[in-house]
């Protein structure tokens, strides 16, 4: 069986995405220096952007929940209530990610079977 990818082209896609991983993650530090106050849109932005990219990511997760049908989205209502306290109680994003997901995991293998 033939490789998919020559030696070369293995080093050429790895410099392209190294090259575009620098060219995205670089230009902040120039653009706004530590000790210079970034301008006000940029401060606005890093101010709403996250709870919208979070609601966007909730939208997008739920959109294609079967309400009609068996289990009626009840795995997904239960996790996000679920996800809420554990959020609420202990203000941890990572606690809350893993625990939500464990949970949802569970009960769409172990108790909403299909």
């Amino acid at each position: 069986m033939q490789p998919l990818l020559t030696p070369v082209q293995i080093v050429l896609t790895v410099v392209a995405v190294a090259i575009g991983a620098m060219a995205t993650r670089f230009p902040p530090f120039f653009l706004f220096p530590e000790g210079k106050k970034p301008p006000q849109v940029v401060t606005y932005l890093g101010n709403v952007l996250p709870p919208v990219m979070m609601g966007l990511l909730v939208v997008y997760c739920l959109k294609e929940v079967p309400i009609v049908a068996f289990p009626h989205g009840l795995p997904e209502l239960i996790s996000i209530a679920f996800i809420v306290l554990i959020h609420l109680w202990r203000k941890n994003v990572l606690l809350s990610i893993g625990c939500g997901t464990a949970l949802y995991m569970f009960l769409v293998q172990a108790v909403f079977v299909v």
